[in-house]
């Protein structure tokens, strides 16, 4: 196997310092004693009591959490009825125009849609708040969990689901029986995208919410126009350590399941 030369491994090293050093002062000053974020006070925990404490973080991560949680589930159910749609039934009056409207979300900018959510539910006459959230980040993550469920879905081979209608199964049957099973990785994957899309989201919940529901991005960008104390490095470092035992989790669960499957 050939070797990577050094300007590979170069840029490779370059690329991850880039990604991976700002996390890393980040982290490291969270742990700091002084108020200012660049002055070194020494070391001090008192920033994560601050915001374990602090009532309004407290809220808004509830918010942004249920909100993720539930537009998650609705953009991957919506998401993985249209992947069925345009892969299993190829031609249709208007193919090519749904195929632009499904993916039309990800390209467009996120003002845009967040303009048109306020539009719409102030037209309708719809208190904004965690409800017109809920819906506006559904709307804007399904593009991502469609594609996510079209890419596997297009993978599996349907002559499986053939040989089951051909002992017998019905062919709605066939389909949840045979493809769905194969597809869970995928409605994961979906669902777990949308989740981090919603939960990461600062400029279509700006526009969509109302009073008494603001987002933890939404809350944390407050702060910062006021002045960023290390408050804001103890929060990032807090969601980086769930990402990290998340991670952490999913490869010891599924190291089992691989070795079971090799020795098979």
């Amino acid at each position: 196997m050939p070797q990577p030369s050094w300007f590979n491994r170069l840029s490779i090293f370059a690329g991850l310092t880039f990604l991976y050093l700002p996390i890393a002062v980040l982290v490291a000053y969270s742990f700091n004693a002084s108020r200012l974020v660049t002055v070194w006070g020494g070391f001090s925990t008192q920033w994560y009591t601050a915001a374990i404490t602090n009532q309004s973080i407290v809220e808004g991560a509830k918010i942004s959490f249920l909100v993720a949680a539930i537009s998650a589930t609705f953009a991957t159910v919506l998401g993985s009825l249209a992947a069925i749609v345009t892969v299993r039934i190829r031609r249709f009056r208007g193919h090519h125009i749904f195929n632009g409207m499904l993916v039309a979300p990800m390209v467009m900018p996120e003002v845009v849609m967040g303009v048109s959510m306020l539009l719409m539910f102030v037209t309708l006459g719809v208190d904004r708040g965690p409800v017109t959230i809920t819906l506006a980040h559904a709307t804007f993550t399904m593009c991502f969990a469609a594609v996510v469920v079209q890419s596997r879905l297009a993978e599996l081979d349907p002559s499986l689901e053939e040989a089951a209608r051909d002992l017998g199964c019905p062919p709605f049957l066939a389909f949840m029986k045979v493809a769905v099973p194969n597809m869970v990785p995928a409605f994961v994957s979906a669902w777990l995208l949308s989740f981090t899309l919603s939960l990461d989201d600062l400029v279509i919940s700006s526009f969509t919410t109302g009073p008494g529901a603001s987002t933890l991005p939404m809350k944390i960008y407050s702060q910062i126009k006021f002045g960023v104390t290390p408050e804001v490095n103890a929060i990032s470092t807090i969601i980086l350590g769930v990402v990290v035992f998340g991670l952490v989790a999913s490869r010891i669960v599924s190291r089992p399941s691989a070795k079971s499957s090799l020795a098979v």
